[in-house]
């Protein structure tokens, strides 16, 4: 059996060839999705500034409740959306403890001026943790910093002299106590109270350091560091120290693990689904040599042992070809995400043999399954009538086929109909299952669907003369061919079209409402973090200004049944009721004038009332951007929350417990009669550190270019997937083709021109690509209707010149995929032995 395998491998090196590049890249996009979800489950940063504390008391890293009772009761945990910190008061309860030298609370909070980007406000006392103190001048007093050498020179100051900062409690000039040692970070040290109020969250501490009395171990010190604050903060040492560096990671961990266990689900099913369609392609394709065998006497067992045999051939080696460019495929992924801020830096890929023995094992086992398949009817058929089975192609499916082909249809419809009833994430989850089971329903159907379409295109196909004759009834006489090169292409529209329109959709109806919504004349920006508090109180003094509105955006997580979702913050400065001049968030229920400051209500999106089924005089349970629970009173729900903010909230109630409490923006509303350049000009000379002065459509041009950005993960998806599924039909189309060298043979004996044959090649090669296209696009709408109302509240918006794009590759693709083969079989002059 061996030797008939290595046999059919050395004599059809073409179809053998084709299940290898199928091979090849199933193993990469496993390996590489396998790798990003073992790095997410594995993801840890070493510690720097904690490097020399042994113990570090943290916060949580994210939101629990309780759901169930009983032995059903279980906890739902969701990564907080911005920087946790605990209560400052804590440092003071761990050193009591027996054991412990000294437990300093640290603050960290952003600080614009100095001439020095990135420079961070820290409390005098966390000195100690950077080992920085005072080599010239004194500690700072009240209304007093002390800054490293590097920001002091940038600034042009020095100790006696004064600096003008800008941090989340306001804009001030300070007195230079004190510089520090050389090679630090750029820091500037305030008073420890200072710091506090400067921070924008008063009372609250990033995290607790805690030093040993000499002979304490690090595991009894974190004892004693436990007793000390019980729930209410995790006790971290070892590498967990980074993590208290680095709070954003446990939100990153989770990101790596649903990108590499959901998408790689998706991914991976997908490259087995493609394998096991080019493995039936090519044992399909030998079906006159399994006849044969049959025919001079082999059993169906040794039939079964031969196609086994031959996966075990290719298989392995093509698996393992592919572990290396998966991994370097997961590096590059994952460099990006670094790059973008979406994980730490510090965080390496983990590289694993369970991802790699994974790839490599999925398809082996799709090749051994479908070779068996494919060879299962072939292989029972009686000896005598093998070599007529082999001569006729079955027009139908089998009854198991169409019976689990109708049913995954009918999954994808169920799937639709569920994702038209959700909104936000829940929608945007059902999408890919939508997609894939429709995908899977065209793929087991796919010679009823492949002669259906070649009936309805080659209608006109037989207007084209005898070129389009022969290749409207190839094309009807061969469907199980013409299923195999169609199905690829329907993966690459339905994968791609969905993900890439889905984004588009959403951009779409964000810039839509950013641009109704935005009324304001002026807008205020920064280079650089944010912008302090008091900006929009200064603002508002400026000759020539009505109402200045400053905005926080943030992130929050609100709880819908059993489950916690994230969504978007907006804190709004001064009277709700002033909103309007600046901000039209087009209120369909109740008043914005009836916002408290006391966090006991709040105005929320339509899209999220919906999903929380929320509405105006209910409670909704909140969790702000550090883990502050709330459970305000809904007062008003608006329609415009997709671009600007699904949760409305005082600014005073969302500083406190941002990752840093700085306005993203001020929104000015000019006063009557005002010259517009001339009020620009005036909040222009503010002072504010980093200050930007734009009006509207500056402000709505760059609020698309941030949504754009946003898309980035969507188009690398559609990238692996829908190049993959491309690879996967020019490698099947390449196969086809080559396979019909018998018949071009005689066709050219039969008179045919070799313009003939190429023309009726091309006009399949329409067939395919126009039924691909058909298809997959109409599986990508069916997908996104539901999908895109329940993200959006609106139909779907697909660009014009996108459509257009993915037709023209895709009519490229199976053009040349058809043409550079059958040119290859014209240079072979035509023989009766061909």
């Amino acid at each position: 059996m061996n030797g008939l395998a290595r046999a059919s491998v050395r004599f059809r090196p073409a179809s053998f060839a084709g299940t290898f590049v199928a091979l090849f890249f199933a193993a990469v996009v496993v390996t590489a999705c396998g790798t990003l979800l073992q790095t997410g489950l594995t993801a840890h940063v070493a510690p720097e500034r904690y490097a020399h504390v042994p113990v570090v008391v943290a916060p949580h890293p994210e939101a629990r409740i309780h759901v169930g009772h009983g032995e059903d009761a279980e906890t739902e945990k969701e990564p907080l959306t911005d920087t946790p910190r605990l209560d400052a008061g804590l440092a003071a309860r761990v050193a009591a403890e027996p054991g412990v030298a000294a437990a300093v609370a640290d603050t960290a909070f952003p600080v614009q001026g100095a001439g020095q980007s990135g420079l961070t406000g820290r409390n005098w006392a966390a000195r100690v943790v950077d080992g920085a103190d005072v080599v010239q001048g004194r500690a700072p007093g009240a209304g007093e910093v002390v800054l490293d050498p590097a920001t002091a020179r940038a600034a042009h100051t020095g100790p006696g002299r004064t600096v003008t900062l800008g941090t989340p409690g306001g804009t001030t000039a300070y007195r230079v106590a004190g510089l520090t040692a050389p090679g630090g970070a750029p820091t500037a040290y305030f008073a420890d109270a200072t710091a506090s109020r400067l921070s924008g969250h008063p009372g609250l501490a990033d995290a607790v350091a805690v030093f040993a009395k000499p002979g304490v171990s690090t595991e009894a010190l974190a004892d004693r560091a436990r007793h000390a604050v019980g729930d209410a903060a995790e006790v971290r040492t070892g590498d967990g120290r980074g993590a208290a560096e680095q709070p954003q990671l446990a939100e990153a961990r989770e990101m790596l693990t649903a990108l590499g266990g959901s998408f790689g689900g998706i991914a991976t099913a997908t490259a087995v689904f493609v394998v096991m369609g080019t493995v039936s392609l090519a044992i399909g394709q030998r079906g006159r040599e399994i006849a044969l065998l049959r025919a001079v006497g082999a059993t169906p067992r040794q039939i079964r042992r031969t196609v086994a045999a031959e996966a075990l051939l290719v298989a392995p080696i093509a698996g393992a070809a592919g572990i290396l460019p998966g991994i370097a495929l997961a590096r590059w992924w994952l460099d990006q995400l670094v790059h973008k801020d979406a994980v730490p830096h510090g965080v390496t890929l983990s590289v694993g043999w369970i991802p790699m023995v994974s790839a490599v094992g999925a398809g082996l086992l799709a090749a051994l399954v479908a070779g068996r398949l494919a060879a299962r009817r072939p292989a029972k058929a009686r000896p005598s009538a093998a070599l007529g089975e082999a001569a006729v192609e079955r027009r139908r499916p089998g009854v198991i086929r169409t019976v689990l082909g109708v049913a995954a249809i009918a999954g994808g419809v169920v799937l639709a109909i569920v994702a038209a009833h959700t909104t936000g994430d829940d929608a945007a989850s059902v999408a890919l299952g939508v997609v894939f089971s429709f995908m899977v329903g065209v793929a087991l159907l796919g010679p009823v669907v492949a002669w259906l379409a070649s009936a309805l295109l080659g209608l006109p196909l037989r207007a084209g003369g005898a070129p389009g004759e022969l290749a409207a009834a190839n094309t009807r006489a061969n469907a199980r061919r013409l299923a195999s090169a169609i199905t690829p292409l329907v993966l690459v529209t339905a994968f791609t079209g969905t993900l890439v329109w889905m984004q588009s959709s959403v951009a779409h109806e964000s810039s839509r409402q950013i641009r109704e919504g935005v009324v304001a004349d002026q807008v205020l920006g920064s280079g650089g973090p944010g912008l302090p508090a008091d900006t929009a109180a200064r603002a508002t003094r400026t000759p020539g200004v009505d109402t200045a509105v400053g905005l926080l955006r943030s992130g929050g997580l609100y709880r819908s049944g059993g489950s916690l979702n994230s969504t978007s913050v907006l804190g709004v400065d001064g009277d709700p009721a002033a909103l309007p001049r600046v901000l039209d968030l087009g209120v369909r229920e109740g008043s914005l004038a009836a916002l408290t400051g006391d966090g006991r209500t709040v105005a929320v999106d339509a899209l999220l009332a919906g999903t929380a089924k929320a509405h105006v005089g209910h409670r909704i349970s909140l969790w702000l951007g550090d883990g502050t629970q709330l459970r305000p009173t809904v007062v008003a729900v608006y329609s415009r929350g997709l671009g600007l903010g699904s949760l409305l909230l005082p600014r005073s109630v969302v500083a406190p417990h941002a990752a840093a409490a700085l306005d993203t923006e001020v929104l000015v509303h000019d006063a009557p009669g005002a010259e517009p350049g001339a009020v620009r000009h005036a909040l222009g000379q503010l002072g504010v550190p980093g200050l930007t002065v734009t009006d509207r459509a500056g402000y709505r041009a760059q609020a698309d270019r941030d949504l754009e950005l946003n898309g980035w993960a969507n188009r690398v998806m559609a990238g692996v997937l829908g190049g993959f599924a491309a690879v996967a039909a020019a490698n099947t189309l390449v196969m086809t083709v080559l396979d019909r060298r018998r018949e071009v043979a005689l066709l050219r004996l039969a008179g045919t021109t070799r313009a003939q044959v190429l023309r009726m090649l091309r006009a399949e090669a329409l067939v395919v690509a126009l039924a691909g296209l058909g298809i997959g696009g109409a599986i990508a709408w069916t997908t996104l209707v539901p999908i895109a109302r329940g993200l959006t509240g609106a139909a779907p918006y697909i660009p014009p010149t996108q459509p257009l794009a993915l037709a023209a590759a895709a009519l490229t693709l199976t053009l040349a995929s058809t043409s550079l083969p059958a040119r290859a079989l014209l240079r072979t002059p035509p023989s009766v032995g061909a």
